[in-house]
């Protein structure tokens, strides 16, 4: 599937709002290895973990193949991306 970069900085900030989530709720929750097992707060941080983690998946193989697609390196559209999205949107 081709992807165009803005989509790639759109997966970006998805993928960076997601371990910001991540980071919340184990400030809020505890460590996951001090939370009860199988309790409600260890599923809603299991569930934002695999959400970031399929976000980051996604990212990474989006930048793959625009990268390959556009003869560059992956480093070198990574580094782009990463600036683009440290930006504010509409910039």
């Amino acid at each position: 599937m081709a992807h165009t970069f803005e989509e790639l900085v759109a997966k970006h900030r998805a993928a960076d709002a997601a371990h910001e989530k991540v980071l919340e709720l184990r400030d809020t929750y505890g460590p996951p290895a001090r939370q009860q097992p199988g309790g409600a707060q260890s599923a809603t941080y299991e569930t934002a973990l695999r959400a970031w983690r399929d976000l980051a998946r996604d990212e990474l193989t989006a930048v793959n193949e625009y990268a390959r697609d556009e003869g560059l390196s992956r480093a070198e559209i990574e580094a782009e991306v990463e600036r683009a999205a440290a930006r504010p949107e509409g910039s």
